[in-house]
């Protein structure tokens, strides 16, 4: 019996995603291009499967160039574990990275709902350290905000 196959539309409401993200994930080479039947594209569950890691792949960050070389690495039959637990650590740092930064932020915004200052000249929310060096990326000062008679 042969496999059933879906036409892009099919496939494309089944993953739920636009045709034209389809069509550009076949030119950048992440989804093998399908083959066709009277002209119109055929995909199978294989297409159906890979999409669903693309979509995990981005929900967790990856990049779409680390998300192919996920799949591009299943494709030459690496076990899935090296991929994954190389792209993981890999993407790991950046993480935790925004996770400082993301907590340095909310930090921040509750001080700031706690200001009462009249001007920002004033505020201590916006005083500055010492400048950094052109280009650096500097966290935010955090510096509670005395609430004001």
């Amino acid at each position: 019996m042969p496999e059933t196959t879906l036409t892009i539309g099919q496939l494309a409401r089944r993953v739920g995603l636009n045709t034209s993200a389809i069509r550009y994930y076949e030119r950048v080479g992440v989804l093998p291009a399908p083959e066709r039947e009277s002209g119109q594209r055929r995909y199978g569950e294989d297409a159906v499967r890979r999409l669903q890691v693309l979509e995990v792949a981005k929900r967790a960050g990856f990049s779409l160039d680390e998300a192919k070389l996920l799949v591009q690495s299943a494709d030459a039959g690496t076990p899935a574990f090296e991929a994954v637990r190389d792209l993981a650590q890999r993407k790991l740092p950046d993480v935790e990275a925004l996770i400082a930064r993301a907590q340095d932020m909310r930090s921040w915004l509750l001080s700031a709902t706690d200001c009462s200052c009249t001007s920002l000249d004033v505020c201590a929310l916006f005083a500055t350290e010492a400048p950094a060096a052109p280009g650096a990326v500097t966290s935010l000062r955090v510096t509670r905000v005395p609430a004001r008679s």
